[in-house]
Order: C-alpha cells, then structure tokens, then sequence
C-alpha cells in the first residue's frame, strides 16, 4: 500500500512511481486520494511533473505498441491485442491525470490532452491503414479504436 500523497515532496515521490509504471494500481489508487495545496508555484511544478510522468508513459506505450505490430507478422490476432494494450494504457492515463486533488478546470484541461493525443494515435493509425489495399488492417484499427477511453 501507498500512503496518499499531500505535500508537493510526496507527489513527486509517488509521480517517480507512476513515471516508471511501478504498481500502477496502488500508484492511481494513492494518486486518486492524495492532496496538494494548489497555490502560485507549487502549482506549476506539479502540473509540469504529472504531465512529463503522462509524456513518458505515452511514449513508451507507442513504442511498445510499434514493437508489438512489428513482431505480429500481419497477424489479425496480435494486431488486435497491441490495439487493445495501447488502449488499456490510454485509458489509465486518463484515469491517473484526472485527479480529484487537482481544480477542475486544471483537471478538465490535463485530461483534454491525453483525449486529444488518444485522438492523434488513432487518426495516425487509420491513415495508415488505408495503405492496406485488402481493407483488412482498416477494419481492424476501426474496430478496435484505441481512443476509447
């Protein structure tokens, strides 16, 4: 178990675990109950730390996801499950950025980007599926969009 964080110090400590996808689940259940003063300053370097933590997790998660299509041969199955991966990972970053310790306008605002970036990887993806001239990779990435979150 996690301690929920309160003081920026703590954030950090637990962002740096969140960053490096350490027990993702305690990690959001903790970030979900923690609490921060939200003044001038404090305000600012919290919000840079949770979104570069969000960044990196976003990247990495492409990357996998690029290693994952790469290694699938034109398989329908594991096409479809590096979909689904990337989806999951997707979606739990929205979870973890919409944290109730934050005011909703900031919340609302940090959330819009992990929708939007979600957005630009399925767009991204179907544009690149239309160079499948079987339509079949299309039908895929329609299918089983990863910006559902």
């Amino acid at each position: 178990m996690i301690a929920a964080p309160h003081t920026y110090a703590e954030w950090v400590r637990v962002l740096d675990l969140f960053q490096s996808k350490s027990n993702d689940e305690n990690v959001l259940q903790a970030m979900r109950q923690g609490t921060i003063e939200w003044q001038t300053g404090v305000a600012e370097r919290f919000a840079r730390r949770l979104i570069d933590a969000v960044n990196v997790r976003i990247n990495a998660a492409t990357d996998k996801f690029q290693r994952d299509l790469s290694h699938a041969h034109g398989q329908e199955g594991a096409i479809i499950q590096a979909l689904l991966s990337l989806r999951k990972e997707l979606s739990f970053l929205a979870k973890a950025i919409n944290l109730p310790a934050l005011p909703a306008k900031d919340r609302n605002h940090y959330l819009d980007l992990v929708v939007r970036k979600a957005d630009e990887i399925q767009k991204a993806l179907e544009d690149s599926a239309r160079r499948d001239h079987t339509g079949r990779l299309a039908s895929i990435v329609r299918n089983h969009k990863v910006n559902r979150l």
